[in-house]
């Protein structure tokens, strides 16, 4: 796992052994970031699950403003803070150590970017876009990036944001929600 591109480029990023976390691939990730390539400069970045903060990282390499990575390992905090330290990213980002929920009760923060890749097996994800669509969150024209199983359907519409593409990369697939009025396509 590394940083794809932008001024991190290359670097290795570690990441937890074991079952507890399932980092993004980096087929995954180029195509996600293949996605959103316009909308990352100068925006502020939500990665909810953090995990090793790649998604986050790869962000703030490509020239988001900053970044909140949020989990609620502290062994995956630890982590975080090791791979921003590594890449020379850590003054543009604040990593919490909180369960996802308890974040989004609480933050008052607004964002542009929102990444959410959960564990798979769990309601998480669901629970997630449904608490960030009764909270005011997102800046107009946010965008929400979901990673999930392939098989899973997400809902098309929420009150603040609606679907706008889903994609498909083996067994994985990518939801991507924009926020605003509009719903610009």
């Amino acid at each position: 796992m590394r940083v794809i591109a932008g001024t991190a480029r290359s670097v290795p990023l570690l990441s937890r052994d074991g079952l507890d976390t399932r980092p993004t691939t980096d087929r995954v990730k180029e195509a996600i970031f293949n996605i959103i390539q316009f909308e990352v400069e100068g925006r502020q970045a939500l990665d909810l699950f953090g995990g090793s903060g790649q998604m986050a990282i790869e962000a703030l390499s490509r020239g988001a403003a900053g970044a909140v990575i949020v989990d609620q390992s502290r062994d995956s905090v630890s982590i975080i803070r090791q791979n921003l330290t590594k890449t020379k990213l850590a003054d543009h980002a604040e990593v919490v150590c909180a369960d996802y929920m308890d974040y989004l009760n609480r933050t008052k923060k607004k964002f542009d970017l929102v990444f959410l890749d959960p564990p798979y097996r769990e309601k998480f994800l669901e629970n997630a876009l449904k608490r960030i669509s009764e909270i005011d969150i997102l800046k107009s024209g946010a965008i929400i990036i979901c990673e999930r199983p392939a098989e899973k359907a997400l809902p098309e519409d929420y009150t603040a944001f609606r679907r706008v593409k889903d994609y498909r990369y083996g067994k994985t697939g990518i939801t991507v929600y924009r926020a605003g009025a509009s719903f610009e396509r």
